[in-house]
C-alpha cells in the first residue's frame, strides 16, 4: 500500500505514529485540531520530530532519528484526501468530534486504524451508519498503542520530541464488521509504525471488536492501581518521596500483592462478561498480575518457551523500569478508563446478567473521588449503538454488520 499516511492526533502517540512511519519511508500527514494544534503543531513543519529512547522490547528493534512531516495541518480534508492508511490516536474523549469531521472526507479503499480502539470502532460505524455514508472502508481497532511513549515537555513548553519507552512487539485487531479483519491484519503490515509487531511476533487478529475492548489492559491496571493507591501518589513529593511529584509512578511505588489481586479479580469479571456475551480476549496467568509491569509487559516481552513472562519484576524489589506518574486523579488513568473502560464493561453485564462487583465498585470509588456518578456520565451501550440487542443480534452485527436484522 504504496499511499500516504494520515496521522489524526499530535499528543504522544500521534507524533510517534507520524515521526515513525517517515523514518521508515512512508510519506505522512500529521493532522490536528484547534485550539489543540496550537501547540502540538506549533513549529513542527520547521524542526521535524525527534523520536529516541530506549525502545525496549524483546527483538531489540529501534528507530530513531528526525523526522521532517510532509504535510503539518488543521484541515482534515487535507491530511486524509488519498491516504491509504488513517491513524487515529486521540484519547476516546475526542473520538465524536474527531469522527464527525473525519466521516466526511473518507474514501473508498482507506484503513482506519483506531489507537487505542476504546470502543471506536462502535462509535465510527453508528456515527457513519447515521450521516448515511457508504464508502467502502475498514474500520478497526487495536487494543493498545505500538508504543509506550512520552513528550518532552519543560514548563509547559512542548518540545519537537518523543521518547519511546517500549515497542510492542504484538498487538490484537479486529474490525466492525469481522468480515474486512483478515485485510486490516494483512494491512498493518504496510503501516510502519506498526514495523516493530509486524517483526515481532506479529498482530493478532481478535474475536470482534468486543473483544479489543477487552483486551485493552488500561482499565484493568490503571484503574485499580491509581484508586487503591491514591494516598502514596497524594503524599508523593510532600511527606516523602524524593520531592518531585513527576518522581512518582504507579507501577513503582503504587502496586502491592493486595492491590494486584484487586486487578485480577477485575480481570476475572471481564472474562465473565467475555465468555458470558459469546467472544473471546486475551488470557494472562494469575502470576503475571504480581509483578511491577503487571500483564503489560507481554505486549513488548512476550512469554517464554514455559509461558512465563520474559521480564518478570518482582513486587519486593525496588525498580526504575516503569512509567512515570499518574501526579493527580484529573488524569486519563481514572478520566478515561472509568468512564469509558468500565462503564462499557458494567452496562454490558447489565445488559447481559452479568455481575461485576469489583468493576461496579472502581466506578463507585472513582465518582466520589471525582464528585461524578459514573453510572449515569460516560459511554453508555446506547451511545455504541448496541444497546438492547440480545446476544444473537449484537453477535450478527460484530460478525456481519447485519444492524438489528435489516
Amino acid at each position: 500500500m504504496n499511499k500516504p499516511v494520515a496521522v489524526i492526533g499530535a499528543g504522544a502517540v500521534g507524533k510517534t505514529c507520524a515521526a515513525d512511519a517517515k523514518l521508515a519511508g512512508q510519506e505522512v500527514r500529521l493532522y490536528d485540531a484547534m485550539p489543540f494544534a496550537e501547540k502540538s503543531l506549533a513549529g513542527l513543519q520547521r524542526t521535524g520530530i525527534e523520536l529516541d529512547g530506549i525502545q525496549r522490547n524483546l527483538y531489540n528493534f529501534k528507530r530513531s532519528g528526525i523526522a521532517k512531516i510532509d504535510v503539518v495541518t488543521t484541515d482534515i480534508e487535507e491530511a486524509v484526501k488519498g491516504a491509504g492508511h488513517i491513524v487515529v490516536a486521540i484519547p476516546a474523549i475526542g473520538h465524536e468530534p474527531l469522527f464527525k469531521s473525519l466521516i466526511p472526507v473518507l474514501e473508498d479503499g482507506q484503513v482506519v486504524n483506531i489507537f487505542t480502539d476504546n470502543f471506536g470502532t462502535l462509535l465510527l460505524r453508528k456515527m457513519m451508519r447515521e450521516a448515511g455514508c457508504t464508502k467502502k472502508v475498514i474500520v478497526g481497532g487495536w487494543s493498545s498503542a505500538p508504543y509506550g511513549t512520552r513528550i518532552e515537555t519543560v514548563g509547559g513548553f512542548m518540545f519537537p520530541h518523543v521518547g519511546v519507552k517500549y515497542r510492542a512487539i504484538t498487538l490484537r485487531g479486529a474490525t466492525l464488521p469481522m468480515t474486512d479483519a483478515d485485510d486490516f491484519i494483512e494491512a498493518s503490515k504496510y503501516l510502519s509504525c506498526m514495523d516493530a509487531v509486524t517483526q515481532g511476533d506479529g498482530a493478532v487478529k481478535g474475536d470482534t471488536v468486543l473483544d479489543i475492548g477487552f483486551s485493552n489492559i488500561n482499565p484493568v491496571i490503571h484503574v485499580p492501581a491509581t484508586i487503591l493507591g491514591v494516598s502514596t501518589m497524594e503524599n508523593w513529593g510532600k511527606i516523602f518521596g524524593d520531592f518531585d511529584k513527576t518522581g512518582y509512578s504507579m507501577y513503582a511505588h503504587a502496586l502491592c500483592p493486595s492491590i494486584c489481586e484487586v486487578q485480577y479479580q477485575f480481570y476475572n469479571e471481564e472474562i465473565k462478561l467475555a465468555e458470558g456475551i459469546g467472544v473471546d480476549l486475551p488470557r494472562y496467568s494469575y502470576e503475571s498480575f504480581f509483578q511491577r509491569r503487571s500483564i503489560l509487559a507481554q505486549e513488548y516481552m512476550g512469554l517464554d518457551k514455559d509461558g512465563k513472562d520474559n521480564m518478570f519484576l518482582p513486587l519486593d524489589l525496588p525498580t526504575t523500569e516503569a512509567n512515570a506518574g499518574p501526579n493527580s486523579i484529573h488524569h486519563r488513568y481514572l478520566t478515561e478508563d472509568v468512564p469509558v473502560g468500565c462503564k462499557v464493561y458494567h452496562e454490558l453485564g447489565v445488559q447481559y446478567g452479568i455481575s461485576t462487583p469489583i468493576i461496579d465498585s472502581m466506578m463507585v470509588m472513582a465518582g466520589a473521588m471525582l464528585k461524578k456518578n459514573y453510572f449515569e456520565e460516560g459511554y453508555s451501550l446506547d451511545y455504541l449503538g448496541i444497546k438492547g440487542m440480545d446476544r444473537a443480534t449484537l453477535l450478527d452485527y460484530l460478525n456481519t454488520g447485519n444492524y438489528l436484522g435489516e
